[in-house]
């Protein structure tokens, strides 16, 4: 029977939690419905689990294989003989017409080795607008890239860059163009031009800064602030001949 509900608990402080009895051994009705449960470990049913588990470990992710490398492909063709070797090269030289221009350009074998470059240069800077063309920075300074891969000489990487600035700005002028983007690649072009025009004879170099020059003047009619920005390339790398004009 429960009795004298207090509302003291043992602890001395105002509760609500009930005793069952009275005296000092007198119990909370908690202490009676919950009491903790002591397991003797010897006797534990789970025993032998627990003193098997293993610490879980981590298992290392398989890295990826790494890509052939230029040095793979180096050990594989010193293995080749003369004969596959020629082998090989035909099969690339077949595959790609850009592995036909550039052993083309690399031997020479061309009566002008800038001419395959110049057309794609034209193709991208200039296009037929009637005929759905459209422009591409990107693939005009890809050409240029290959050439200096294939070849690399100064005087026709100038005259790559020299023949882009006058295409671009032709085309800017032909039609009134308005493509940021385009514009800035052009004065960026021009720009190096300029500065590898100045790097070589005297002989070579006049004739390069002298159709710059014309690729400035024809550029003032583009606006946009193009031709000015020329201008200040012009007085910063041109020579004083280009500078009075």
């Amino acid at each position: 029977m429960l009795r004298n509900w207090p509302t003291v608990p043992p602890n001395g402080r105002p509760g609500t939690m009930a005793t069952l009895g009275q005296g000092p051994r007198c119990r909370t009705l908690f202490e009676v419905v919950i009491q903790p449960v002591v397991i003797d470990a010897e006797q534990a049913p789970w025993k032998e689990s627990v003193v098997r588990a293993k610490p879980k470990t981590h298992v290392r992710k398989r890295q990826p294989k790494s890509s052939p490398t230029w040095t793979d492909v180096k050990t594989k063709l010193a293995a080749l003989d003369r004969a596959a070797l020629l082998d090989l090269i035909h099969n690339l030289y077949a595959a790609h017409k850009d592995n036909k221009r550039f052993l083309h350009a690399r031997f020479g074998l061309e009566k002008d080795v800038l001419e395959p470059y110049k057309r794609i240069l034209d193709r991208w800077l200039w296009p037929d607008v009637l005929s759905n063309q459209d422009t591409s920075v990107s693939k005009a300074k890809q050409a240029i890239s290959d050439y200096k891969m294939a070849v690399g000489a100064p005087e026709g990487l100038a005259e790559l860059m020299v023949f882009y600035c006058e295409r671009a700005a032709g085309f800017c002028s032909d039609i009134a163009s308005d493509d940021e983007g385009f514009f800035n690649a052009l004065v960026r072009m021009f720009e190096r031009a300029l500065m590898l025009a100045n790097t070589l004879p005297a002989s070579g170099r006049v004739d390069l800064v002298r159709r710059l020059n014309a690729v400035r003047q024809i550029s003032h009619k583009i606006g946009y602030g193009v031709g000015d920005d020329m201008d200040f390339l012009i007085s910063k790398y041109g020579d004083d001949r280009v500078k009075r004009h």
